[in-house]
């Protein structure tokens, strides 16, 4: 073991994550040149090539693949023990944390989450920052946390479920069909707008519908909740959005909403963060915060978090 270098495994970590040199090197503040040299020591040191060239990317050997998650967890595990254990001390932390996610929730979440930061830690700095599209911010450390509806498909993200929500159907208070139940005929007679950054018109709507042999009627797609319950409140159009993530926004608006009359699931409210995070003090508080908040927001009917070492409350 005297001979084994362990920041090796800190590289081989950052290069299996990024599949690039340049980027691996980018995360550990290194020039590519000295990554270069590392990933060489590592392929002397494991008798693999961890990394080959596909066209202009680089993908992971068989061997690499199959080292990967135990790297990773080993990596977290010997920075969990060399990372002393102190007192946060909330009055004079200093640190800026960026959090993304869907417009209706960082709407939810935005007053009553900077209240309880400003109140315990002034020195607190936060961007709420928009949704974007296919794009590993986590992975990268852009970003502290996301907020949204999926889980992440990705080994080294650890998340967590703190709330859910149902979907219904807004209208603006004069529609046409605003009076009384909303039946399935009623539903596909009224002109759609649906939320989708990537400007989808198709969601879990028109499948509810299509194992009916029904289709709607959808005219456009905005990026954003605010955008669609604006153009609601300006229409005859109408919208499927978050019932309680939505509402004060509906409110605001003088919309209308009404249940569908589909069966739909609940919707999930998403955390998710890197697992370098796990055993950060202050990441852990912050979590803890958004959590709170959300759970106030939603249901609060949600689960522990999940991800690399994670056990039912361990974020």
């Amino acid at each position: 073991m005297a001979h084994v270098d362990l920041n090796l495994l800190v590289a081989l970590d950052a290069l299996l994550e990024e599949n690039s040199v340049t980027a691996a090197a980018d995360r550990l503040h290194l020039t590519p040149p000295a990554m270069s040299r590392t990933l060489a020591r590592i392929r002397r040191a494991t008798g693999d090539d961890i990394l080959v060239r596909a066209g202009r990317s680089m993908v992971p050997t068989p061997r690499a693949l199959e080292l990967r998650e135990e790297t990773r967890d080993l990596v977290r595990r010997a920075t969990a023990v060399l990372t002393p254990v102190s007192r946060l001390d909330l009055a004079r932390l200093n640190r800026h944390f960026s959090v993304r996610g869907h417009d209706a929730l960082l709407a939810a979440l935005a007053a009553p989450l900077i209240a309880r930061v400003g109140a315990t830690a002034p020195n607190i700095r936060l961007s709420l920052l928009a949704e974007s599209v296919d794009q590993p911010h986590l992975t990268r450390g852009q970003v502290d946390l996301e907020i949204g509806a999926n889980e992440p498909g990705r080994p080294e993200l650890s998340c967590e479920v703190v709330g859910t929500d149902r979907m219904v159907l807004a209208l603006r208070r004069g529609h046409p069909l605003a009076k009384g139940r909303v039946g399935v005929d009623r539903l596909v007679r009224m002109a759609f707008v649906t939320v989708s950054r990537r400007g989808r018109l198709h969601d879990a709507v028109d499948d509810a519908l299509a194992e009916r042999g029904l289709r709607r009627r959808v005219i456009a797609s905005l990026p954003t909740s605010a955008a669609a319950l604006d153009v609601v409140s300006r229409s005859d159009a109408v919208a499927v959005v978050a019932e309680r993530v939505c509402r004060p926004a509906s409110a605001r608006l003088g919309l209308v909403t009404r249940r569908l009359p589909l069966e739909l699931p609940p919707t999930p409210v998403v955390v998710t963060w890197h697992h370098r995070h796990d055993s950060d003090p202050a990441h852990a508080w912050l979590r803890g915060e958004v959590r709170s908040v959300l759970r106030e927001v939603t249901d609060g009917a949600g689960r522990p978090a999940t991800g690399p070492g994670h056990r039912s409350g361990s974020a």
